[in-house]
């Protein structure tokens, strides 16, 4: 039988549409866009139509859009490029993000304590909710920058980055949201929510890895990283990656044109397996079971089961699943995000499963039966046939 892949939170394969539109750029418009010559002209001109296609997309306009690298470069140019700025000015930074964020947001946020700033952390519920009074009291305390994602990565929970929004913008304070797991699945605009800074990937919508963009609201200040050329308006310097930021327009694109009806039928499909697995195994959790879950995460926890077990039971049997977020290099230690919401699990193997545009309903209901089948096999699990 062929394999079935729902690991699309970790990474997704890239759509026709996309290699397509790059192989156009590295077969076609292949030159510099920093050149005067025809080439180097093409090339600049199918990078701004990309960033226009974006900005769109998103509610923005052209001039607030950056292509970078990834995810990880565009959240760590929102935190500590804004901190830069922030020293720079004679001030002193102050970070403060969600529990649960990606280690791409806390890392930075340490970072700017590292090098003389100051970061805390905003506790989130098992319901999904902040503590507002912890971020009104950071806000009252100087918190230069606030970071909360969108939708968390692991569990699927949609934060109320909104209300987030609202008081940073009260206080002064600089917002920036993670909006990796987001886009494709819930509504994402700037024009909508008072976000400052945003950050997106590309092979979390089926675009290529390595491409990215930050979107950096007119006004805000952010200084580079990193130098050398004066791209991306001196904030990201370096050759543009003329064919990477074409397949992240059209991945972008595509995803906020299919996102209301994709999203529904990702939430039949979650909610399919979900049923199976509860009615398979007793004593399953669902974590980030809430009302704002996004609807193409299926985070459960199965007790008394060893988790590199489990996925390698699940992988012989062709499904790709994961024991939470991949970017970690594999690292199966017991995840921040899991700990932040619900303390310590002992004895319980955290399980996420990921539909994607390929995913169909036989689809779920055998990945469900072959969990069913792999932990029977193993030691201490208490499964119903």
């Amino acid at each position: 039988m062929s394999s079935i892949y729902l690991d699309h939170a970790a990474t997704t394969p890239i759509r026709s549409e996309v290699r397509e539109g790059m192989m156009a750029v590295l077969d076609g418009d292949f030159g510099n866009p920093s050149s005067a010559h025809g080439w180097g002209r093409r090339a600049a001109a199918r990078l701004e139509e990309a960033r226009e296609k974006v900005a769109q997309a998103v509610g923005a306009d052209r001039s607030e859009i950056y292509f970078v690298r990834g995810g990880t470069e565009s959240d760590n140019m929102a935190i500590l490029g804004h901190a830069e700025a922030v020293r720079g000015r004679g001030g002193t930074p102050f970070a403060v993000v969600s529990a649960i964020e990606h280690k791409a947001v806390l890392g930075a946020a340490a970072e700017v304590a590292n090098r003389g700033g100051r970061w805390s952390t905003i506790p989130v519920y098992p319901d999904g909710t902040l503590d507002m009074e912890v971020l009104d009291t950071t806000l009252a305390d100087g918190a230069s920058i606030v970071s909360v994602m969108t939708v968390n990565n692991e569990v699927g929970i949609h934060l109320p980055i909104e209300d987030v929004a609202e008081r940073t913008r009260a206080h002064g304070v600089v917002f920036h949201t993670d909006a990796v797991q987001a886009l494709g699945k819930v509504p994402v605009s700037v024009q909508d929510i008072p976000i400052d800074l945003l950050s997106l990937t590309g092979h979390k919508i089926y675009g290529a890895k390595g491409t990215g963009v930050l979107f950096v609201r007119r006004g805000v200040e952010i200084n580079p990283l990193i130098f050398g050329g004066g791209q991306e308006r001196a904030l990201r310097p370096g050759t543009e990656d003329v064919a990477g930021a074409v397949g992240m327009s059209i991945a972008v694109d595509l995803a906020v044109q299919e996102q209301e009806s994709e999203a529904t039928r990702l939430r039949g499909l979650r909610d399919l397996l979900q049923s199976r697995l509860e009615n398979g195994i007793n004593g399953l959790r669902i974590h980030g079971d809430v009302a704002t879950r996004a609807p193409h995460i299926l985070n459960v926890g199965i007790p008394n089961v060893d988790p590199e077990a489990l996925l390698a039971g699940l992988d012989l049997e062709g499904i790709a699943a994961s024991a939470g977020s991949a970017c970690e290099s594999g690292a199966q230690t017991a995840s921040h995000v899991l700990q932040a919401l619900y303390g310590r699990l002992e004895g319980v193997a955290a399980l996420r499963f990921s539909p994607g545009h390929s995913t169909t309903e036989n689809d779920v209901i055998r990945a469900a039966e072959a969990t069913l089948t792999v932990l029977e096999r193993m030691p201490s699990v208490e499964a119903r046939a």
